[in-house]
């Protein structure tokens, strides 16, 4: 019997990923359910069934479910933009939350093996760095609150339907198929899109926030990889990379790997968590995953690179409904 795996947001960065390492790796027959609000049709495997749609179509959502016999539901579908999600917080909720509940009312129904949904390290909120798992997570924006609250309703569809999950929480991607042009999330696709356009870098505050970078090949096969681990099976996994740096420290290793002779403008600090970087030793241990094997930012940075190099920046429109103006970062009305 052929695996069928749904991977919502397969079309996304890093859903197009996993989408990949199920159908070369696994032999996974795979189905991508994408909106394309975020996403792009050229980076969907051409092996994989491509349904446009969003995961808000409860109509479309059940017929998916009728005409498939789904074995795992790998749900990566978000819109993924932690600051912004203080100004749309109704869009926020509706397609972050809402659209993630009819995932899992399917999933029971029709009796998936197992429901892999990437959460955030944003469901932590400020806690003293490097975030770990058995933390009590504090979300300080409406997207990790969102993120947060499917977590705890995965836990209460294992403990009254049976239905098995995994959870991770990556943080910080990069890596090929990256948006870079996307003006409200990844900063380092941010400061890449910059310099293409001969624009200085615009770094928050001081620049003194830290986070660690994750390269996609760190991250992406592992959640592939989870519905077949049974260490994993009902577990919430940290994944990503271990070291930590400044934002400004980001700016110049992007400078520098871009050959660029780009200036640094500082703009208004905003409201975000100033250390954001997690503990992974649970995901060393699920996964056997060991230093040798993880990639550094220098490589991730020149590999990335010479993907946009061939091809170039796709730009993100404007969000146009936005619900809220009050102390909206001014930048975000830039043209």
């Amino acid at each position: 019997m052929t695996t069928v795996s749904l991977v919502t947001g397969g079309a996304g960065f890093i859903g197009a990923h996993v989408v990949n390492h199920l159908i070369d790796n696994m032999n996974h027959r795979v189905i991508v359910l994408d909106d394309l609000s975020g996403g792009f049709k050229d980076n969907i495997h051409s092996k994989a069934i491509f349904i446009k749609g969003s995961i808000t179509d409860t109509i479309l959502i059940k017929r998916i479910f009728s005409e498939n016999k789904i074995d795992y539901i790998y749900h990566l579908a978000a819109y993924a933009a932690e600051g912004l999600s203080h100004f749309i917080r109704n869009f926020n909720y509706t397609n972050n939350l809402i659209g993630s509940v009819n995932l899992i009312n399917a999933a029971i129904e029709h009796k998936v093996k197992r429901f892999i949904f990437t959460s955030s390290i944003a469901v932590y909120g400020t806690q003293p760095p490097p975030m770990i798992e058995t933390a009590t997570p504090k979300p300080e924006d409406p997207y990790g609150v969102a993120k947060f609250a499917i977590e705890m309703d995965l836990k209460c569809a294992h403990e009254m339907f049976g239905l098995d999950y995994v959870i991770f929480r990556p943080h910080n991607v990069y890596g090929e198929y990256q948006n870079i042009g996307d003006r409200y999330r990844n900063v380092m696709g941010i400061f890449m899109n910059q310099i293409l356009q001969g624009k200085p870098l615009s770094i928050y505050g001081d620049g003194k926030q830290s986070r660690a970078f994750s390269y996609i090949s760190d991250v992406a096969p592992h959640i592939a990889e989870s519905a077949l681990n049974e260490k994993a099976k009902n577990q919430i996994i940290n994944i990503g990379g271990d070291r930590d740096y400044s934002v400004l420290e980001l700016a110049q290793a992007v400078i520098k790997q871009m050959g660029a002779q780009a200036e640094i403008r500082h703009v208004e600090a905003r409201n975000e968590v100033v250390h954001a970087y997690a503990d992974h030793q649970k995901a060393k241990e699920i996964f056997n995953i060991k230093e040798s094997d993880m990639v550094d930012l220098e490589v991730g940075l020149a590999k990335t690179i010479a993907w946009v190099g061939k091809h170039g920046s796709r730009k993100t429109p404007k969000f146009e409904n936005i619900e809220l103006f009050e102390n909206l970062p001014p930048i975000w009305l830039e043209d």
